[in-house]
């Protein structure tokens, strides 16, 4: 089988996404790889796939248990023989499993990093053809990446062990430039394909709020959400155990996780997580690598992350089924003074001085990158990509900061005060004792100083703080200031103050005026979601499949999502599977999954249309059409780069085929055989109707509390007919036709010139 054909039996989907089939055919042409790809853009159909192709077994170096046994339930479900070797076994077991590999049972076998020191490991290894070591995670072999695990060193000792060298494969969702580098170069990579698809999730919305309240809310935050899964961080196990408490208190379904709990009560939340029992789960950053829940729709961070990387991928768990969730972190000041504190006792006993330096050094300037995001009013998702070194050519127009309203304010004349101040202080001091001197504080460390005795003491006595604060983060990101990496972090004068001596030269901040939408009532969201295509017959549907889903789940002990994604019902529900040759059509049903399961949602799907007969389950959604068009046209277009409303020109509309009678469905089809698919959305069944209630040829009427479309006098008169049709299942139904007169009055209404 080729590629493409093994997506689709084993995984369920027709395309690969973007940056798949490139890391395929690298390693199929058995060269190194290394993919830098975010969450939820599919890293592990990139090893998975060519390891069904190569003739011996791929081990694939995970770090850690969680991960490896999520990964193997879901390659087992698909029908894909996988095992994992770490610690959670017994060594019987674990001999056992070898033994099975040994004799070609297993295809992919997951292994921590520890376990290539032992010896049975190595007979193993020494003894069995290994085509492909794939290393995830790959960022914790860096001394600068934020997670970096001295295991990871092993894999050198390993590879170098073998007779023959596989192909090495490595992935990971954050790296920086450095980063980057250092995985090429430690790992040893041959000519390697290194692959950077971009690091935006467009479905991702970020939003900083700072404030105090924070208890407040996110309690009001999970009332307004109550039906969503999410995930709250907090710094510290103190911090994890209060809210937990606050929110079990307030009647919230919610669970906790951090590593001051034992081995058991950590993996029985968890699960009670993943299996959706505890839809919310309060956790330190100990809680989520490797976590493949695929419905987690906000991601709060309760206190500021320690750095982008941490950050980035903590708050990629979010909407890894590609449906919209937000991403919120709620800042005070406080939590510098949390996170200095947590790297200060950081554990770095096991590495070389000079290297426990340089990671600390790196840890500070990770916390300043976080700290001036918090406060930035700049588009936010382009501060995180200009991080990670992708370039951006305008504001995205979909994250908190870029949905407010702001105000510029030429503070040229302060920032020149500043600088004065920073040069009396010749770089001794850091923020705090800079702005404490231009409002002329009243402090006894200022008069410890002497900054009281300065030119600039007291001479911004009439700003605030907070803008004060507000203006030198500004001037740090554009150079005018420096602030160093020391554990007390001073500000210096930088390379760029030459430019205040220009007349010319203005120093504006964006002040924010007011929000234009409310972020906890979701009217700032503009995306259509695969929701957006079910109308309340198919919201009922999708609410059976789910429970469905979650009672085969119960049945075979393991996590809903695995079975299928929500993604994947709300398929089922547009398209209405009664066969399976229909069936094999729905996004993420592959052939084993279908035999396992699609049986039992295909008698549900017919089970609830039969007992709706004419109900309207399913509206197919301008966006579902538009994916469909870019994987004709197979061109990229951004989703911010939106298509024009359907419409016609004259010539287009003169082209329209005519006959005695069509269903709506056929004008939709006719109608939209016409456009420019590059330049123009699709028309819709719904939108046609709307066209048509507003004409009055069809109007709705409310029979036992459902509504149900009917003819009105002018539509009758226009010659418009009712048919009865019987569905496979043997319900009887109705639908519309519509005569060539009606044609011509929807087509003149979609004609713009």
């Amino acid at each position: 089988m080729n590629p493409l054909e093994i997506l689709k039996k084993y995984f369920g989907y027709d395309l690969f996404r973007a940056g798949q089939r490139e890391m395929i055919d690298t390693i199929l042409e058995e060269r190194d790889a290394l993919a830098i790809m975010p969450t939820g853009a599919g890293k592990s159909i990139c090893y998975q796939v060519p390891a069904l192709m190569l003739p011996g077994i791929t081990l694939v170096i995970s770090p850690l248990i969680s991960l490896m046994q999520d990964q193997v339930k879901a390659l087992n479900e698909a029908g894909i023989h996988a095992a994992f070797i770490n610690s959670s076994l017994t060594d019987v077991q674990i001999s056992k499993a070898l033994q099975y590999a040994s004799q070609g049972l297993y295809k992919i076998i997951y292994v921590a990093p520890e376990r290539l020191e032992s010896n049975e490991f190595r007979w193993f290894a020494s003894n069995t053809e290994i085509s492909m070591i794939t290393i995830d995670e790959a960022h914790c072999i860096s001394q600068w990446g934020q997670d970096f695990r001295p295991s990871y060193l092993k894999i050198i000792d390993f590879v170098n062990f073998l007779s023959y060298r596989p192909i090495i494969s490595a992935f990971t969702a954050t790296a920086t430039k450095e980063v980057k580098e250092d995985i090429v170069c430690i790992l040893g990579l041959k000519s390697p394909n290194v692959l950077v698809t971009g690091f935006d999730r467009e479905n991702l919305y970020y939003q900083v709020e700072n404030i105090s309240r924070k208890d407040n809310f996110i309690l009001n935050y999970i009332k307004e959400h109550s039906n969503d899964s999410g995930i709250i961080y907090c710094a510290t196990r103190k911090n994890v155990e209060k809210m937990h408490e606050l929110l079990f208190k307030n009647g919230v379904c919610v669970t906790k996780y951090h590593a001051g709990l034992n081995s058991e009560a950590r993996k029985d939340n968890q699960d009670a997580f993943i299996y959706d029992r505890s839809p919310i789960i309060v956790a330190t950053n100990a809680f989520g690598m490797g976590i493949d829940k695929s419905n987690v729709r906000f991601v709060i961070h309760y206190n500021m992350p320690q750095s982008m990387e941490n950050y980035y991928q903590e708050a990629g768990r979010a909407g890894r089924d590609g449906e919209d969730a937000q991403c919120i972190l709620l800042f005070s000041a406080q939590d510098i003074m949390i996170n200095k504190f947590l790297l200060d006792n950081k554990e770095l006993s096991d590495i070389d001085f000079e290297d426990a330096e340089l990671i600390r050094q790196r840890d500070v300037q990770r916390l300043h990158v976080m700290e001036n995001y918090c406060h930035t009013t700049n588009c936010l998702r382009n501060f995180i990509l200009q991080y990670f070194g992708e370039k951006t050519n305008q504001p995205c127009g979909d994250c908190a900061n870029c949905k407010k309203e702001f105000t510029e304010i030429d503070m040229t004349k302060e920032a020149k005060w500043i600088i004065n101040c920073v040069t009396e202080t010749k770089g001794r001091y850091g923020l705090n004792v800079v702005v404490g001197t231009l409002l002329g504080a009243r402090r006894a460390k200022l008069k410890e100083f002497g900054t009281m005795e300065y030119k600039s003491y007291g001479v911004l006595k009439d700003s605030t703080e907070s803008m004060l604060k507000l203006l030198i983060t500004q001037m740090i990101q554009e150079g005018y200031l420096n602030q160093t990496d020391d554990k007390y972090s001073l500000l210096k004068i930088g390379n760029m103050v030459a430019r205040l001596h220009d007349e010319s030269t203005k120093v504006t901040v964006k002040v924010h005026i007011e929000e234009k939408d409310t972020i906890s009532s979701n009217t700032n969201k503009t995306r259509q979601k695969s929701t957006d295509a079910l109308t309340s017959a198919g919201f009922e549907l999708f609410e059976k499949l789910r429970q469905l889903r979650l009672e085969i789940a119960r049945e075979e002990k393991m996590p809903p999502y695995i079975i299928f994604s929500d993604k994947t019902l709300i398929d089922m529900c547009v398209r209405t599977p009664h066969t399976k040759m229909e069936m094999l059509q729905v996004s993420g049903v592959g052939e084993n999954k279908y035999e396992k399961y699609g049986q039992r949602f295909i008698s549900e799907i017919e089970q609830f249309t039969s007992e709706n007969p004419g109900r309207v389950i399913s509206l197919e959604s301008e966006a579902q059409e538009d994916v469909k068009d870019l994987a004709k046209e197979e061109k990229p277009v951004s989703k911010r780069n939106r298509k024009e409303e359907f419409h016609l020109t004259s010539e287009q509309a003169q082209n329209f085929t005519y006959a005695d009678k069509y269903y709506i469905t056929e004008i939709k089809e006719e109608l939209n055989n016409l456009r420019d698919p590059l330049t123009t959305k699709q028309v819709t069944n719904k939108s046609i109707l709307e066209f048509l209630f507003k004409e009055g040829l069809l109007k709705e009427k409310q029979i036992e509390g459902f509504g149900k479309t009917m003819l009105t006098k002018e539509g009758l008169e226009k010659g418009i007919k009712i048919v009865e049709k019987i569905s496979k299942s043997g319900t009887f139904y109705e639908v519309f036709i519509y005569p060539k007169n009606v044609q011509e009055i929807i087509v003149y209404y979609y004609t713009s010139d």
